[in-house]
């Protein structure tokens, strides 16, 4: 993850592409998801999904929720609540100490 936006991810669980949950493994620097949602790649999006006839109805829902967003001049899909579960810098302390 790179100023907010998820360049590598895969799919865990295909059941509900609709209400799509992200979880990322990632090393979060200063400026990477401070300011705003967490952005995937609407192309990305939806080949996890299942494919442009799986994910096409969940691109109507997620647009009308506000969820797709324009960033650099691409379509993504907003998260825009999020939880780090351990934000320490590799050989850091875990958050909380």
């Amino acid at each position: 993850m790179f100023e907010g936006v998820v360049y590598h991810c895969a799919v865990l669980d295909r059941t509900n592409p609709c209400r799509p949950t992200l979880e990322v493994e990632a090393v979060l620097r200063a400026g990477d998801a401070d300011e705003g949602p967490i952005l995937l790649p609407l192309a990305e999006y939806v080949l996890m999904a299942g494919g442009r006839e799986v994910a096409r109805p969940c691109v109507e829902q997620l647009a009308a929720r506000g969820r797709i967003i324009r960033h650099l001049g691409v379509e993504h899909l907003a998260f825009p609540t999020w939880t780090p579960v351990d934000i320490a810098p590799p050989g850091g302390a875990p958050s909380g100490d």
